[in-house]
Formats: C-alpha cells, sequence, structure tokens
C-alpha cells in the first residue's frame, strides 16, 4: 500500500475515536487528530465542533488552531454561533491564527453580524488576509456601539493600506474610546499624505497619553516637514511614555537640530528614557550633547550604559 493510502488510514482510524461514547474519549481522538497535523483531519474535527458535549466542541475550536483554508474557516465561523462560551472564545482566538486569504471567503458573509461577539472574532479573523472586500463592512462597523469591535474595525482598515480609507479613520482617530483613537492613529502609518500628518499633529494634543503616544510614534512614518516641530513639545509631556517615543521619531526622522533639547533629557530618573536618548543621540552624532552623556557612562542601568558608551563611540569618545 503507498503512503498516501497509509496515512488516509490513519487519519481514518483516529477520527473513529469521534464516535467513543464518552466525552473524555472524543476528545482524546480530537487531540490525535490535531496531533497528525494533516489537513484530512479536518473534515472531522468539523464534525467535532457540532459533538453534544461542549468540552468536545471546545478542544476541536482548539485543534482548528493548528489548520488553515477555507473548511477550517468555515467550522470555526459555525462555532461563534455555539450555546457555550468558552467554544466560541475559543474560536474566536482559532479565527485569529489563519493565514490562508482564501480562508477569508467563509468569514467575508459574516461581517454584516449584527451581534458584538460574532463580529469582533470576524473582523479579527479576516484582519490579516488583508482582504479588500472587507473594507465596506469595516467603515460600516466603526458606528457600532461595542468599542471593542470598532478597534478591530479600524484594525482591518489599517492592515488593508488603502489611501481611500483616510476618511474613515481621520474620525476614527475622533472616537469617544481611547483605545479606537489610539488604534487609529497607529494604522495611519502607511500614508504619507497631509490629512494623515494632520490627524497625527492633533493627536499629540490629545487628553490620554496612550493616544499621544501612539500619535508621537506614528507621526516618524509620515516623515512630513511639520512632524519635527509637532513632536518638540512631546519631549516635555508628562508621560515619559510619550517622551520615549517622540525622542524614537526625532531620531528617525535625522532631526539633529532637536539634539540639544533631548540631551537634557538625560538627566531624568527614567531608564528606558535615558537607554532611548542615548540611542538617538549617538544616531545623531552632535558633538555638543557629549557631556550629557558621559555622565552616564557608569549608569546603575546595563541598558543604559551600553547605549551611552556605543552613543560617545559614535562620536570618536573613549
Amino acid at each position: 500500500m503507498n503512503a498516501l493510502f497509509e496515512d488516509f488510514d490513519e487519519i481514518a482510524e483516529l477520527a473513529a475515536g469521534l464516535d467513543d461514547a464518552s466525552p473524555g474519549g472524543r476528545i482524546m481522538a480530537v487531540m490525535e487528530l490535531a496531533d497528525s497535523a494533516d489537513p484530512a483531519a479536518i473534515g472531522h474535527l468539523a464534525r467535532a465542533i457540532a459533538d453534544e458535549d461542549p468540552g468536545v466542541r471546545k478542544q476541536a475550536a482548539q485543534a482548528l488552531t493548528d489548520f488553515d483554508g477555507p473548511e477550517t474557516a468555515a467550522a470555526l465561523v459555525s462555532a461563534l454561533t455555539d450555546s457555550d462560551a468558552a467554544v466560541v472564545e475559543a474560536a474566536a482566538i482559532s479565527l485569529t491564527e489563519l493565514k490562508d486569504p482564501a480562508s477569508g471567503d467563509a468569514i467575508l458573509p459574516h461581517l454584516g453580524n449584527t451581534d458584538a461577539v460574532k463580529l469582533h472574532a470576524c473582523l479579527a479573523g479576516i484582519k490579516e488576509l488583508r482582504r479588500p472586500e472587507a473594507m465596506g463592512p469595516a467603515i460600516t462597523a466603526l458606528q457600532h456601539t461595542d468599542s471593542d469591535v470598532r478597534v478591530e474595525a479600524v484594525g482591518v482598515i489599517g492592515w488593508l493600506q488603502d489611501e481611500g480609507s483616510l476618511p474613515a479613520l481621520r474620525d476614527a482617530a475622533k472616537d469617544s474610546e481611547t483605545q479606537v483613537r489610539r488604534t487609529a492613529l497607529a494604522a495611519l502609518g502607511f500614508s504619507k499624505s497631509e490629512h494623515a500628518e494632520a490627524t497625527l499633529i492633533e493627536g499629540l494634543k490629545d487628553p490620554e497619553w496612550l493616544v499621544r503616544e501612539a500619535a508621537a510614534e506614528t507621526l516618524a512614518k509620515t516623515g512630513g516637514a511639520a512632524c519635527v516641530s509637532a513632536l518638540r513639545p512631546a519631549l516635555a509631556d508628562e508621560f515619559w511614555q510619550v517622551r520615549v517615543k517622540a525622542v524614537r521619531s526625532l531620531g528617525k526622522l535625522n532631526a539633529t537640530e532637536t539634539a540639544i533639547e533631548i540631551a537634557p533629557m538625560m538627566d531624568i530618573p527614567v531608564p528606558n528614557l535615558r537607554k532611548e536618548c542615548a540611542a538617538v543621540l549617538g544616531e545623531m552624532a552632535v558633538p555638543g550633547t557629549a557631556p550629557f552623556l558621559v555622565k552616564y557612562k557608569d549608569d546603575p542601568d546595563p541598558d543604559v550604559r551600553k547605549n551611552v558608551r556605543w552613543a560617545l563611540g559614535k562620536m570618536g569618545i573613549e
């Protein structure tokens, strides 16, 4: 018997365990089918998704995370209607592991679902598949009452990187929920337009530091002429996390004229900030900033010491 038929017989034998009288036996069969890593097991795991025992259904949903393709996606989408919350959660997690764009065929018809849990799962599942057909439903989902759904909708739009989505992302950057605004600003990084830049600059004034942090980080990707002047005030933000991103972005923009403003920040007692400042000052290699670095050659934080010594080396200072 050739290898093809041997594999088929093995999967069929494992699948027979799905008819075991005990849930434990059926769970074991699901686990063995998953361990086989054979695509021929997908159909049998899809059958287990409809088992009468919720424990078996949950195990099947978890097992499908190791497979891909339209058949897998269809089984997982069907599990989103399960009466057991644990099964739905397992299916939702497995959906996010799909990588085959063809898997989106089973998800797309469900992007109009109004149920927050199911819609959230479908948006999360199709996000990295980058299916252009998801753009319209994702924009519509930005009006959903559930903020988690809106966050996932922004994620879908951001992954598609379509300049035509800028108006939707700019609107999302004004959402009432912090995480939606933050995700929208991060998603704008693909665009070099002045409209994206203006939205990010406005984001630096947001009342929530998490949003300002995202704006400060993403501005380096747009690279517009107004970015440097907009980021300078962020160097004095009350939250060091925002300052770190502002420093990093100014470094990426090679804004050497800001080195003299960044250098004194070495005296701030936050190791992560000193580490970033040292790295950026090294990249800029502006000699006048060396005295601020020399003081921290023996910083108690090893990462700061490493960056300081590297930065001084870039300036030719031992």
